[in-house]
């Protein structure tokens, strides 16, 4: 009895407690599973998630799966339901809530586009339609904000193709918006100058130089709509940052409204909707993801991922003597970590 306890405990991965029959069943999910301190990790029994909806399902805040019970208590009891930290007691938990849980920000009446400030700019399109049937989604509106959330460029936009549903109801836009609104391509000119920062084009695709982070919430489709393209290493994209996606075998993305809600506290895209808004949404949660302390693994180097195999093949022998936790202090995480930002 004794000797199968130790073999368990010696087969158990040190960061999601699965248990293996064989050492060398361990070796392959460490090979596979890409644990890292960078995962969402859970205050009461340090297990590693591999999203925040996984860390919800583990402490009984979600609704996929049961929880377990001892964590789901002490959360229960002192948890915080925006950052899922578990704190060491109510009065820290109370006065930590106001700093989590943030409001709505109002969309300015009259903005006042200025030089951006920070490292990082958050990108927000509205669509309307095109197409015989108006699902052809075209940009109409496009917002740019800095991390201080301030409006730096802000206009209506005139999409090449004839616009045949402005979808009022959710983008508040009427045709006489876009009758003097600037054509597409001088919109994307003019982006395109903030992101760069004054430099090539050409230089960007290797380095990144004064060239801006871009953030924003399914930023393919929105540069897709502005006819952009941005190099991938400077996207900051909350609908494809694995912490950030729904809980499943294969990893898909939440909204940015449930994020906002989720994470934030607080409601967005109600009635008429600005960019505004989603831009301010997207830059608060690459900033609640950047300030996360994980620390910086000694095996990552420049926190570019797994741009080397930790746990080759030809070495199985060796890391089937190693301990599990051994094995975890190799294992390299398969995405750029936000909180390398800083």
């Amino acid at each position: 009895m004794d000797s199968s306890s130790d073999a368990h405990s010696r087969n158990k991965c040190a960061a999601c407690y699965r248990q293996f029959n064989r050492m060398e069943h361990l070796v392959e999910h460490m090979r596979a599973s890409h644990h890292s301190p960078h995962e969402p990790r859970c205050g009461v029994c340090g297990k590693h998630c591999r999203s925040l909806d996984a860390l919800r399902d583990h402490l009984g805040f979600g609704a996929s799966l049961p929880p377990k019970p001892a964590c789901a208590r002490a959360f229960a009891a002192q948890g915080c339901p925006l950052c899922l930290a578990v704190f060491p007691s109510a009065g820290s938990l109370r006065a930590h809530s106001p700093t989590c849980h943030l409001s709505r920000a109002p969309v300015p009446s009259m903005p006042m586009p200025r030089t951006p400030v920070g490292g990082a700019v958050a990108l927000g399109c509205k669509m309307v339609g095109a197409g015989n049937d108006g699902t052809l989604d075209v940009c109409a509106r496009v917002c740019v904000i800095d991390e201080h959330e301030a409006i730096v460029y802000e206009k209506f936009v005139r999409p090449l193709l004839p616009v045949t549903h402005y979808r009022y109801e959710t983008t508040g836009i009427r045709p006489e918006h876009l009758r003097d609104a600037l054509a597409v391509k001088m919109v994307q000119r003019q982006v395109e100058d903030i992101l760069l920062n004054g430099e090539q084009p050409w230089k960007v695709r290797s380095s990144r130089g004064a060239a801006r982070l871009l953030v924003g919430h399914g930023l393919e489709h929105d540069l897709d709509a502005l006819g952009m393209d941005y190099p991938a290493y400077l996207k900051r994209d909350t609908a494809v940052y694995p912490p950030l996606m729904k809980t499943s075998a294969r990893l898909m993305s939440n909204s940015l409204r449930f994020l906002t809600q989720s994470c934030l506290g607080y409601d967005i895209q109600t009635g008429h909707q600005h960019p505004y808004e989603d831009c301010v949404a997207a830059m608060r949660l690459y900033k609640k993801m950047r300030a996360m302390r994980h620390g910086r693994p000694n095996n990552v180097g420049d926190g570019d991922g797994c741009a080397a195999k930790p746990f080759p093949t030809w070495r199985q022998r060796e890391l089937e003597r190693m301990s599990p936790e051994e094995l975890l202090s190799m294992s390299k995480p398969d995405y750029h970590c936000w909180c390398l930002d800083n």
